[in-house]
């Protein structure tokens, strides 16, 4: 099956333009494509269950809206892609989130996608590693349902510890970029 999965993907690649490449090398790199590496193992290594705490602001000069919850992070299609499924409340509303990570091996590209019960669109985000900081910075666009349209929208995970994580994102308002959210995340122990 592995093969014949294979040998679609090696014809695919072939009807796109991709004639100067032999079946073994074109073997060679989906395999590459299609193995998770080191940076999956790292993705890996969130999976567990999370207690949140989560700063909110609507107002960027007002008081943030404080709230507590839980995430349950784990991993997806043997090891290739990172869930992350939050639930809390977000302004006093009962919040619902879930976000897929993946490391695309052929690009070397973070990607990141974000779907939650505060809204009905999907926001995309591309991302890179930053070894100096421990960070991941995540940029992309979302829709604003008031200006019906989309707004650039950025979010920095920064892993502090094995157990901690702070979970930043920024919005725009007036063209100007502010914080909207940060949440402190704690790994909870078996």
């Amino acid at each position: 099956m592995k093969y014949f999965i294979i040998f679609v993907l090696f014809v695919a690649s072939l009807s796109f333009g991709q004639e100067n490449i032999s079946p073994e090398q074109a073997q060679k790199l989906w395999m590459e494509y299609m193995t998770p590496g080191d940076v999956h193992a790292s993705f890996a290594k969130s999976v567990g269950n999370w207690d949140t705490e989560a700063k909110s602001w609507m107002d960027p000069s007002g008081e943030p809206v404080v709230s507590k919850g839980t995430a349950v992070i784990e991993m997806l299609l043997g090891g290739r892609y990172m869930q992350s499924k939050y639930f809390g409340t977000v302004m006093g509303m009962p919040f619902e989130g879930m976000g897929i990570d993946a490391y695309d091996n052929s690009t070397k590209e973070y990607k990141a996608i974000w779907i939650d019960n505060l809204g009905t669109g999907i926001i995309y985000m591309l991302g890179k590693h930053d070894p100096s900081k421990n960070q991941i910075e995540y940029k992309g666009k979302m829709v604003d349902p008031v200006i019906k349209g989309e707004t650039n929208i950025r979010q920095v995970i920064t892993f502090i510890d094995e157990n901690t994580q702070q979970i930043e994102m920024y919005g725009e308002m007036m063209g100007k970029e502010f914080k909207s959210m940060e949440m402190i995340m704690k790994k909870v122990k078996k």
